[in-house]
């Protein structure tokens, strides 16, 4: 059920809350090379001087449960993953080609131990997340995590494994609705493309402008579909102090939570937005930044505090350190000149806890801030209260173990040769609903073959013996928002209900770039588009009815010899080669699929080509029937990360 939080109205700072404390004593031993500006030891500082103001007595410590190859691709690809535990600065030379798409850029360098470092953090915000969920802390810290601008598949800006995402993942198995606060300086892109697409979480980021990097986070971009309005961002100027901080951080963050009421909240509290950050460009001091924290522990919601940026060590394990003690309430009681520690050199000349604000020029006016906060507040009015969700219990599984994709026994051998990456442009992709694009003639058009084959399956899935009742609804994997650019023709009989697709030549360049997709990364390489028109349909499995079987017939078997003359376009014979074998690989996908899952799934088109950002990827459009809860499972596991499925 569905059951919204109650909100409490901000409570005394000072009262105190059951806190968890996740640290892994050799994250601190990793390094990103000696001129790189994260530094892993930042960690351990932090780590000591907890210590050593005596605040480990007062909290459940932890050594988080690192996380496996399972666990970080409940977001990234498979190929990603395997691809980060391979890596070393010695065969990152011999992995150029894939180095150069998953390490974008000279800031996200090999280095050893990377794999290691990525499961740490990865582990200890999962492991935070799933200790709120338990109802046994009421905060949970996780320092080492925070590394809000990976991606799906490919890191940036020094982060590797997006810790958030999962974390978050794990808390929407328990809370129908999760607040995620980024007070990083800058933007938290990462998280906000994950979760860009659903009204499941909220993303809020308060940053530098977007011409800083990574160059995201307007004002004016507030989700997509049905994540429309569940985004803000608050770009600011550079060298915002205190002040100004919180008078538009407050009245932001206690609005979205009184209209949102989130069942838990992620607060990411990257230290280079203090002064005198060596990358950042705010001026906020030790308290200014501590405030958020104390202000969003207010409300006595359920909460994960992460780290994120920050290099000036120093000022880092300072801030931390007094919000830890934030956490607990005790941020009055503890003494301001810094105790010994092994680092108590690294602290000098002052050798006390505060970072104070700088003298630095402040680009902020009121009138700016005015203009950005009413920005942000009106993109709120309209947008239903508190939305809700059907909530259920979700195995703690694999994705492909949950649907029946792989056996328990056989998990890691047919998930290496059956590795579907779905990947997605948060920007470009969406949910449509069932009432705008299909009409109760439309529904009506799928056979009674169609109804037999997938109860048929079900029945198998579900090891019952007995067909379902009703035909499940159907699915497809890919839509267009809109018609303008397709021509679209449809044919019905026995057992067949196929939907092709063309491109429109006059509106081909901008169809490309407004493809709306949840797609298979095939890893192609090539430049140009060629299309591939093959209609398909099942061979009759061993347990279908020969009435069955005849009308699964029906249609050309995509197994069935594709020649080079078949493909359509003038395209070189080795390209053409490449489409036939980009079929190859969806017909051994197609049959593992119908006899692990029962899905009945239709191939219709593959196109070859490059859709987003010059990255040239393969296209399937198809139909599935696929039972509602299976549907929903989905859903849930990858938090909303987009719309795999989309009704048809």
């Amino acid at each position: 059920m569905d059951e919204d939080v109650q909100l409490v109205s901000p409570s005394e700072h000072g009262s105190k809350r059951r806190v968890s404390y996740y640290y892994d004593s050799d994250v601190g031993l990793y390094s990103y090379g000696g001129a790189h500006p994260m530094k892993p030891y930042r960690m351990r500082m932090t780590h000591h001087l907890v210590a050593a103001y005596d605040m480990l007595q007062q909290m459940d410590v932890f050594r988080p449960r690192r996380a496996t190859h399972l666990d970080m691709t409940r977001f990234h690809t498979d190929e990603y993953i395997d691809f980060l535990g391979k890596v070393s600065p010695e065969t990152a030379e011999e992995l150029t080609g894939s180095g150069t798409r998953f390490l974008v850029g000279e800031d996200n360098p090999a280095w050893d131990g990377l794999f290691e470092f990525c499961s740490i953090s990865a582990g200890g915000s999962i492991s935070a997340a799933q200790r709120l969920n338990s109802g046994a802390s009421d905060i949970a810290i996780n320092w080492a995590g925070g590394l809000h601008h990976a991606k799906k598949r490919e890191a940036s800006g020094f982060c590797y494994v997006n810790d958030i995402v999962l974390g978050i993942l794990e808390l929407l198995r328990q809370f129908p609705r999760v607040l995620y606060i980024d007070i990083d300086c800058h933007h938290g892109d990462g998280v906000e493309e994950a979760f860009y697409t659903t009204d499941r979480v909220f993303t809020c980021s308060v940053h530098k402008q977007v011409n800083f990097f990574p160059g995201t986070g307007d004002v004016h971009d507030r989700g997509y579909g049905p994540g429309k309005g569940y985004t803000a961002n608050i770009p600011l100027m550079n060298g915002i102090p205190d002040e100004q901080y919180a008078s538009i951080f407050q009245p932001v963050i206690r609005h979205i939570i009184e209209w949102y009421r989130p069942g838990a909240i992620v607060l990411q509290c990257g230290a280079d937005s203090l002064s005198g950050d060596k990358l950042g460009v705010f001026n906020l001091s030790m308290e200014g930044h501590a405030a958020c924290v104390q202000f969003v522990r207010s409300f006595n919601i359920p909460t994960i505090i992460l780290g994120g940026g920050g290099y000036t060590t120093k000022n880092v394990a300072r801030a931390w350190t007094y919000e830890t003690a934030c956490a607990l309430g005790i941020e009055h009681e503890i003494p301001r000149m810094l105790p010994y520690t092994d680092h108590l050199e690294w602290y000098g000349p002052r050798y006390r806890l505060a970072v104070e604000n700088s003298n630095m020029q402040n680009d902020n006016d009121s009138a700016y801030l005015e203009g950005v906060k009413r920005k942000v507040l009106e993109g709120l009015r309209d947008l239903p209260f508190a939305p809700g969700v059907g909530l259920q219990d979700v195995p703690r599984m694999d994705v492909g173990q949950a649907i029946g994709l792989v056996d328990d026994e056989d998990e890691e051998s047919e998930m290496d040769e059956i590795d579907l990456r779905l990947s997605h442009h948060v920007r470009n992709a969406h949910t449509v609903r069932s009432s705008s694009t299909s009409s109760s003639g439309e529904e009506q058009s799928y056979s009674s073959g169609d109804e037999a084959g997938a109860n048929s399956s079900r029945a198998r899935h579900s090891r019952s013996g007995n067909a379902g009742s009703r035909a499940a609804p159907k699915r497809t994997f890919f839509r267009r928002e809109t018609e303008l650019a397709w021509n679209s023709h449809s044919r019905s009989g026995p057992g067949v209900r196929a939907t092709q697709h063309a491109w429109d030549d006059e509106d081909a360049d901008s169809a490309v770039r407004a493809v709306e997709s949840s797609f298979v990364d095939l890893g192609m390489g090539r430049k140009r588009r060629y299309d591939v028109g093959i209609m398909s349909s099942w061979k009759p499995g061993p347990e279908d009815s020969p009435e069955t079987a005849s009308q699964l017939e029906t249609g050309t078997d995509m197994t069935s010899g594709v020649t080079l003359e078949d493909i359509k376009g003038n395209a070189p014979d080795d390209q053409k080669q490449m489409c036939i074998d980009v079929l190859d690989f969806y017909a051994s996908l197609k049959d593992h699929f119908a006899f692990s899952v029962g899905h009945r799934l239709k191939l219709l088109e593959v196109s070859v080509g490059p859709m987003i950002n010059k990255k040239s990827q393969a296209i399937v459009v198809c139909e599935i029937s696929l039972e509602d809860d299976m549907l929903n499972l989905l859903g849930t596991l990858h938090g909303g990360c987009t719309a795999y499925l989309i009704d048809m």
